[in-house]
C-alpha cells in the first residue's frame, strides 16, 4: 500500500506545544514508528475553540441529572461544554475518511476512558469519564479504531490497533474503487484466518452473514453492516489459544509435502509459541518459508501472515 493511511491524532502527541501548560506529550510510537506509514491529521479541540496556550486547566464535572460538563478547574469554574460539543460535532462529521485515531490519555477533551470526573460541590473525583471530543468521535464513528497513547504502550493493544487501522483502510479502498459482491466476498476470504485468531464464534457468525449477501437488495447497506461487524470482531483481541489453532490449521496444508522431521519441528515450534516461550513471529516465519517452497493460492492471499508492514515489528514480543 503506497498511499499513506489517514489517521487522526491529538496534536500534543505529535509534539505540538498546545497543552494547557504550554507543553506537549510527544508520543514516540506515533512520531517515529507509525509516521512513515500514515498521514496524521492532528487536532487540538481546546485550541480549536479559541483557548490560549498556556491556559487554565479544564476538568470534567458531574452536573445535575448526572450530566458531565467541561469546566475550568479554577477561576469560577466556567462551563465551556456547549462550545466544545459544538466544535466536536462539526469536526467529527468531517472525519469519516479516517482509519484510526490516537487520543491523549486523561484529557477532559480527548481522553478515551478513565478520565477524572469531579463532583461539583466537592473535590471528590472518580476515573469514569470520557473526553468531550472523543465521546463524540466514538458516538459518530463507532467502527473507527480509537486508542490513547497510554494504552498503546501495551504490545497486544498496539498490535490490535494497527491491525484494525490497516483492515479498515483496505476495506475503505475497496469501497472507493467500486463495490461489488465479488469484491466483498474476496475481501472477507483474505481475512478469514486473521478473524479466526480474534474470535471463533464471531468468525462463524460473520461467515454466515457473508453467505447471505445475496439476500440484501442494497449492496451499500450490506457493506455498512459488514464493516461494523468486521471492526467489532477485530476489536476483540486475538488470543494465544486462537493463534495456536490458526497455526495448527495452516500446518495441515503442508502435511503431505513435509518430511516427518520437518512436521515435528513445526509442531514443536507452534507448541513453544502456545506455551509463551516463542513469539508469534517464530512459527509464522517458518510457515511463510514453507509457503514459498510449496505455494498455495489460498494461503498466499491471507492477510494473517502480513496484516501490516513487517517493519513495524509488532509480532516480535508476544
Amino acid at each position: 500500500m503506497s498511499e499513506k493511511i489517514p489517521v487522526g491524532i491529538s496534536a500534543c502527541l505529535l509534539g505540538d506545544s498546545v497543552r494547557f501548560d504550554g507543553g506537549h506529550k510527544r508520543f514516540a510510537f506515533a512520531t517515529d514508528e507509525l509516521a512513515p506509514f500514515v498521514r496524521f491529521e492532528p487536532v487540538c479541540p481546546e485550541i480549536a475553540i479559541g483557548l490560549s496556550t498556556p491556559r487554565p486547566a479544564l476538568r470534567l464535572v458531574k452536573a445535575q441529572q448526572d450530566e458531565i460538563a467541561l469546566c475550568y478547574s479554577k477561576e469560577g469554574g466556567e462551563d465551556i461544554t456547549d462550545q466544545m460539543q459544538a466544535f466536536s460535532a462539526e469536526k467529527v462529521a468531517h472525519l469519516h475518511h479516517l482509519c484510526g485515531y490516537i487520543v491523549c490519555a486523561k484529557s477532559p477533551s480527548c481522553g478515551m476512558e478513565r478520565v477524572r470526573v469531579y463532583e461539583s460541590a466537592t473535590n471528590n473525583n472518580r476515573k469514569a469519564g470520557v473526553g468531550v471530543f472523543t465521546r463524540e468521535l466514538m458516538r459518530e464513528i463507532p467502527w473507527l479504531p480509537v486508542e490513547e497513547d497510554g494504552r498503546l504502550h501495551d504490545d497486544a493493544i498496539r498490535e490490535n490497533f494497527v491491525e484494525r487501522v490497516y483492515a479498515l483502510y483496505e476495506f475503505n479502498q475497496l469501497c472507493k474503487t467500486g463495490l461489488t459482491r465479488h469484491g466483498l466476498v474476496a475481501f472477507h476470504s483474505r481475512y478469514k484466518l486473521l478473524l479466526l485468531a480474534h474470535s471463533q464464534p464471531q468468525y462463524r457468525e460473520l461467515g454466515r452473514f457473508v453467505a447471505a449477501i445475496d439476500q440484501w437488495d442494497s449492496l451499500e447497506q450490506y457493506a455498512v453492516e459488514y464493516r461494523n461487524r468486521l471492526m467489532s470482531l477485530l476489536a476483540q483481541q486475538a488470543t494465544r489459544r486462537n493463534h495456536t489453532n490458526v497455526l495448527m490449521h495452516v500446518q495441515g496444508y503442508f502435511r503431505k509435502q513435509l518430511t516427518s522431521p520437518q512436521r515435528q519441528e513445526l509442531a514443536a515450534l507452534i507448541d513453544r509459541y502456545r506455551q509463551g516461550i516463542q513469539p508469534l513471529l517464530a512459527p509464522i516465519t517458518l510457515l511463510k518459508h514453507y509457503m514459498a517452497e510449496f505455494p498455495d493460492a489460498y494461503l498466499a492471499q491471507q492477510r494473517y501472515f502480513e496484516p501490516y508492514p513487517e517493519a513495524l515489528r509488532l509480532r516480535y514480543g508476544h
